[in-house]
């Protein structure tokens, strides 16, 4: 087991923690999902995910500081062994779910934008070897992975000013002529490029001096509602409403307007390049459901580790076809809203009135 004065990161380093985990394969394609419901007013569909999920991120705060504890120790100490380790295994199942979802609609994009008939077998198993390396280093290694996952790749956001000349700025208008009802479906769609920030949960005690880290998160998050929001706002101006709809991976389309004297298909260096963005995502998902295994279970990380990546690899050979892998996305969309918007907010009611009662009998 890792030793948490050896591991712990420094309060800043929170930031690329959260803004790595939120900016993943879901930014390649979110514009169909959202434009779908809401039509020109997506653009309002990421500013109300993006606040609601500062408001999630104070809850998670608010019931970690109350516990000073992760997940799992919060589920034991106020459901018990049984019954609190039954809902941690839900949580486990997740963040296991939310590495294998990543990987596996990445290995899609490869193989819809690039070579058609790559062997998965092969590529799963590079790419899962990769993760597995970067994950049994230990926390401090996977957090240095979401340190360059942020800062290497961020050349990428210059390329999009490339369709910025060729946009019309009326495609947004009128300003709110979708129903609250729309909204809040689209809302729905937006908060999978989001969810991420459970992780959160977990390397919470990893974090010196965690309470000044917080300020850093809402800035991570922040970040990642400004590039999203760029992005809609590009892409609406960019296609028509019937052009997104038969657009799947609409940011990969904006990259092909990218003109350069040395390379001709941009979008090939762009897909290339979204294995730095796409690693954090994973072995921080990855890292999670090991680190909850160990500390549910009492096995050495090393052991659980080796069983996680074994069945993201089956998991990543299995699920076979488009249509598979959306059906991925769509129940870890579903899982992860229910998750971290229904659950964490009873989670930190329950946390606060058991306080309340220990404090009484004290």
């Amino acid at each position: 087991m890792e030793e948490k004065n050896s591991s712990s990161i420094s309060p800043f380093l929170v930031f690329f923690l959260i803004h790595s985990v939120q900016i993943g394969i879901g930014i390649l394609g979110f514009q169909r999902q959202i434009v779908k419901s809401a039509g020109n007013d997506a653009w309002m569909v990421v500013i109300i995910a993006g606040i609601a999920f500062n408001i999630l991120i104070w809850m998670m705060y608010s019931l970690l500081k109350n516990e000073n504890k992760d997940l799992i120790g919060i589920h034991r100490n106020l459901f018990g062994k049984w019954f609190g380790g039954m809902l941690s295994i839900i949580w486990i199942l997740y963040w296991l779910l939310l590495g294998l979802t990543i990987i596996r609609t990445y290995i899609e994009v490869v193989i819809s934008w690039m070579f058609p008939h790559i062997n998965v077998f092969v590529f799963s198993f590079i790419l899962i070897l990769l993760v597995y390396y970067g994950t049994s280093a230990g926390f401090r290694v996977v957090a240095g992975i979401c340190f360059l996952g942020v800062v290497i790749p961020f050349y990428l956001v210059f390329t999009f000013i490339f369709p910025i000349e060729y946009i019309e700025f009326r495609n947004l208008l009128p300003i709110w002529n979708h129903s609250i009802k729309e909204l809040a479906v689209a809302t729905k769609d937006m908060a999978l490029s989001y969810l991420g920030i459970s992780t959160l949960l977990m390397y919470y005690p990893y974090i010196k001096h965690p309470e000044k880290s917080q300020k850093w998160a809402h800035m991570g998050n922040i970040l990642s509602m400004i590039l999203y929001l760029s992005l809609i706002i590009i892409t609406i101006g960019y296609f028509s409403e019937d052009q997104l709809s038969r657009h799947i991976w609409a940011t990969l389309s904006l990259w092909k307007i990218v003109e350069m004297p040395f390379v001709e298909r941009f979008e090939y260096i762009g897909i290339t390049s979204w294995v730095l963005v796409i690693l954090p995502n994973i072995c921080l998902s990855l890292w999670s459901a090991t680190k909850g295994a160990s500390g549910l279970f009492k096995f050495k990380e090393s052991k659980i580790l080796i069983f996680m990546v074994l069945v993201m690899f089956i998991g990543c050979v299995l699920v076979e076809g488009t249509e598979y892998v959306e059906n991925l996305n769509k129940w870890l969309s579903m899982t992860g809203i229910i998750l971290v918007f229904g659950y964490i907010p009873l989670l930190l009611l329950f946390s606060k009135l058991m306080s309340k009662v220990r404090g009484k009998r004290q």
